[in-house]
C-alpha cells in the first residue's frame, strides 16, 4: 500500500471532496488502512464489523447468500471511491450481504463512532451517503424488475451494458474480466445457461471477445434465437 498519510488518501476520496481541511485531519485520524488478498472476505453476511469502507484501489464484489445449500448471488461489483457497510452503521443491524476482494483490494476504514460524528458535522457527506443509498435501492429495484419480467437474454444483455464503459465508435466496452459462473450468479441463471446466450451474442455480433479478456459490448440489444 502507498506510504502516503490518511490525510493525502482522504483527499482522493470523492465523498470527502467538500470538507475542510479541519473536518479531513479529524477525519485522518480515525481512518485506518486495510489490505486485503484476493478472495479474502471483508464484511460478512449476517455479523457486524462497526466500520465504513471506502475502496482506495482495488475491485470488491458484493454477495447474497440464502438457503440450507448457501446459494450466493452477486449483487453488485465495486471499485476505487465506492464504499460499503454504511448500512449496518446507520441501523445498528448486521450486513446484509457479504463483500469480498475480487483483487487485491485497499481499503479505508472509518469506525463508527466518527462516522456518525461525520454525518453530524457535515451536510454534504450526509447528502453523498444519502445518494449512494439511494442508488443502490434503485439498483436493486432494477434488478428485482429484471429477475421478476425479463428472460435469461434479457437479463444477460442487462448486466453486460450496466458493466460496460463508453469507448470509440460509440460501442461499449467491458474491460473486468469475468468467469460465466460470475455472470450466473449475476443474473440468477444456470451456467449452462449463460453459456448458450453468451454464444448466441458472440454469433449476433452483439458482444466480441478481445485479447486479454475484455469484451466489445455493442449498443443494440440482443435478441433470443427462436
Amino acid at each position: 500500500m502507498s506510504m502516503l498519510s490518511n490525510l493525502d488518501l482522504l483527499r482522493r476520496v470523492s465523498l470527502f471532496s467538500l470538507l475542510s481541511e479541519t473536518q479531513l485531519q479529524a477525519l485522518a485520524d480515525s481512518v485506518s488502512k486495510r489490505r486485503y488478498k484476493r478472495g479474502d472476505r471483508v464484511v460478512t453476511q449476517g455479523q457486524k464489523t462497526g466500520a465504513l469502507f471506502v475502496i482506495l484501489s482495488g475491485r470488491a464484489r458484493v454477495l447474497m447468500s440464502s438457503g440450507s445449500r448457501r446459494r450466493e448471488v452477486i449483487l453488485a461489483s465495486l471499485q476505487t471511491g465506492d464504499y460499503f457497510g454504511e448500512m449496518s452503521l446507520i441501523d445498528g443491524e448486521a450486513h446484509s450481504a457479504s463483500v469480498d476482494a475480487e483483487a487485491e483490494l485497499d481499503v479505508l476504514a472509518l469506525d463508527q463512532d466518527a462516522f456518525i460524528r461525520l454525518l453530524g458535522e457535515s451536510a454534504a457527506i450526509a447528502h453523498g451517503i444519502m445518494r449512494g443509498l439511494v442508488r443502490r435501492l434503485r439498483q436493486a429495484d432494477r434488478k428485482i424488475g429484471t429477475l421478476a419480467l425479463m428472460s435469461v437474454y434479457g437479463r444477460v444483455a442487462n448486466v453486460l451494458l450496466d458493466m460496460a464503459k463508453a469507448a470509440p465508435a460509440g460501442d461499449m466496452i467491458i474491460r473486468v474480466r469475468f468467469s460465466r459462473q460470475d455472470l450466473a450468479q449475476m443474473v440468477g441463471a444456470s451456467r449452462e445457461m449463460v453459456s448458450r446466450v453468451m454464444k448466441d451474442f458472440e454469433e449476433q455480433g452483439f458482444v466480441i471477445p478481445l485479447e486479454g479478456g475484455a469484451l466489445y459490448v455493442k449498443e443494440r440489444r440482443a435478441t433470443p434465437r427462436h
